[in-house]
């Protein structure tokens, strides 16, 4: 199968990232001496000053990392909770009936930097000061601006300048974007970074009281408290179309850790995948395999209408299911064991069938009753399904709302993502990082800081009772979602993609075009990716379009024609603009790794 690089393969260290910069920065610490925990540390700092439309400072984090052949996989929870103050209650009271996409509301605690620097406390080797460097530099001395960058800043310009003003001192030059290619420096954001590294310094001689210092720094100093500050008097323009003041406070940001837990893991065929907990979509990933595994997936054809359909149904199945049962376990009871049986595969296996599904069908537990939102464009005693209704179309289109990597033709552009990272080190520690929120286009710059806070409370629902109803302490059911897999019981592999609702998707196909079909890692990325709109999405303003089913146009024509017999209802969008796919792999003494091409961004390098 055609690819368009080649695999990087080596034996001292590979990275895989969403920014070659980011990749670069993370290999030069593996030459350095720096562990791959060390490397995706500093690779995860660079991305928060290169791709500030894709993650910030202010966002979040899910990372999974693995030791040596001996280790158990372990989940590092950098996804921050809602504010005390964030009741649904209050939100009603604004008159709200969903978490705005932008703004303040939708702020949680920011949990990236608590994470990377958990991270390199308890996993890494290096100084703060080590492997912050790079990122410093970018941001003081400049970096070359992405035109996806540009893009964004164009597309929100009107209201940085009108509305958001802390915003428009750090992006705007005489008004108007950067141009794509331009050097680009925020100063703000590196006197941030260096006042935090200062303060640590100075604390302590200490490598790990040092790190310990920038976490206060951070999340009980002089961060907390200007975000406190700008919290409290700011009423800002968001998603609703008015004015909002948040309810985050420095008190949330102190009461809130980074924590280390164990992984949802599932064996499929030879191999055994780890994933985040149901407070992250990432076990639709596991229920899906479980079903996959009655399937020939091995003997069907990779870029064929059987293949496309037979996973997209699957998957149908496990989002219904995320849908009614997912939630932050320390909230809801989830019941992940059942979910994610043999014997409840086998039962929804036998709803798979032939044609194209419509309906959004959780499965039944015993003793559980499922209970899925209601989406106001759903027709009538319909839950979870529906076209979008005129108010959610003008939703959408409000500057900074949504997710995806990708310009879907049925949905138009939309703004604002994620990142990745994946790297392995010579000594077959490896970690796989998915770095998000916080972005330039969803919420203002925080004066002073040249930062943005996240905005994951949207996907909260306002309605009580719901596994992911909005609770103050809970964690939102995020999207982000790294994979670590086992081969034959030994790590193997880290990967991961950019593109919220479509992440476990898009690794899925990738996962299984390397797995069934032996595709090598850059073939399985390169091979035409297809995403289902079927459930609601889980960001504002939370639409779902069931049964759509968006293809590249590379899909050979047969292919296509037998999706639509099929009964799906298929979009197609360009050749080259879904997922974002990276991966790196321990194959014997060999390290590999590859990244996609798509956007023209990411790179995997390694020696």
């Amino acid at each position: 199968m055609f690819t368009t690089r080649p695999v990087i393969a080596g034996t001292f260290g590979v990275v895989s990232s969403t920014h070659w910069l980011a990749s670069s920065s993370a290999m030069s610490v593996l030459e350095k001496g720096g562990n791959a925990f060390d490397a995706a540390v500093a690779a995860g700092f660079v991305l928060l000053v290169v791709e500030p439309h894709m993650n910030g400072l202010g966002g979040d984090a899910v990372l999974i990392a693995c030791g040596t052949d001996q280790d158990q996989p372990q989940v590092l929870c950098g996804q921050g909770v809602a504010p005390r103050r964030a009741t649904i209650s209050h939100y009603r009271s604004l008159g709200l009936d969903i978490v705005p996409g932008t703004g303040l509301l939708a702020a949680v605690v920011p949990g990236a930097f608590g994470a990377w620097l958990k991270l390199l406390r308890d996993r890494g080797t290096m100084r703060l000061r080590e492997v912050l460097a790079p990122a410093i530099t970018y941001a003081e001395a400049g970096h070359p601006m992405l035109a996806g960058v540009s893009q964004a800043i164009d597309s929100m310009a009107d209201v940085f300048s009108a509305e958001w003003p802390g915003s428009a001192e750090v992006y705007l030059q005489n008004g108007r974007a950067p141009a794509p290619g331009s050097l680009f420096r925020n100063p703000a954001l590196a006197a941030t970074f260096r006042r935090i590294l200062n303060e640590a310094e100075a604390a302590t001689p200490d490598r790990d009281g040092q790190i310990e210092a920038a976490r206060r720094a951070f999340y009980e100093g002089f961060v907390a408290e200007a975000i406190g500050r700008f919290v409290d008097r700011a009423e800002v323009l968001d998603s609703t179309g008015r004015r909002n003041r948040g309810v985050i406070g420095a008190d949330d940001l102190a009461a809130w850790r980074a924590e280390w837990e164990a992984p949802i893991e599932r064996a499929y065929r030879n191999y055994t995948m780890f994933k985040a907990g149901p407070w992250t979509q990432g076990p639709v990933l596991l229920q899906t395999l479980a079903l996959l595994e009655g399937f020939d997936i091995a003997g069907m054809d990779p870029l064929g209408a059987e293949f496309v359909h037979t996973v997209v149904e699957c998957m149908k199945l496990a989002f219904a299911d995320r849908e009614a049962y997912y939630g932050d376990p320390l909230f809801t009871d989830v019941p992940m064991a059942k979910l994610l049986s043999a014997e409840y595969a086998a039962q929804r296996r036998q709803v798979v069938g032939d044609a194209a599904s419509k309906e959004l069908r959780p499965g039944a537990l015993a003793g559980i009753a499922p209970r899925l939102p209601k989406l106001a464009g759903a027709p009538s005693g319909a839950a979870g399904t529906g076209e979008p209704s005129r108010v959610e179309r003008e939703r959408a289109r409000q500057p900074g709302t949504g997710s995806p990597t990708w310009a879907n033709p049925a949905r138009g552009p939309r703004e604002g993502d994620t990142c990745h990272v994946d790297v392995i080190d010579r000594h077959g520690n490896m970690v796989a990082a998915t770095p998000s929120g916080g972005w330039l286009q969803s919420s203002p710059v925080i004066p002073g800081l040249g930062l943005c806070l996240g905005t994951r409370a949207q996907m909260f629902w306002l309605d009580e009772g719901l596994p992911s109803s909005l609770a103050p302490g809970k964690r939102p059911r995020t999207t982000l979602t790294p994979s670590l897999a086992f081969r034959d019981g030994r790590p193997y592999m880290a990967f991961g993609t950019p593109g919220g609702d479509g992440q476990d998707q898009w690794t899925l196909q990738f996962f299984l075009r390397h797995v069934d079909h032996r595709l090598d890692l850059q073939a399985a990325i390169d091979a035409p990716m297809w995403q289902s709109d079927h459930a609601a999405s889980s960001f504002y303003p939370r639409t779902a379009m069931p049964n759509q089913l968006v293809l590249e146009e590379r899909f050979p024509a047969a292919t296509i024609k037998g999706l639509v017999k099929r009964g799906h209802e298929v979009a197609l969008s360009d050749p080259w603009s879904l997922g974002r796919n990276c991966a790196a792999a321990r194959d014997g003494g060999v390290l590999k790794a590859a990244a996609t091409p798509r956007l023209m961004q990411a790179y995997a390098v390694g020696r």
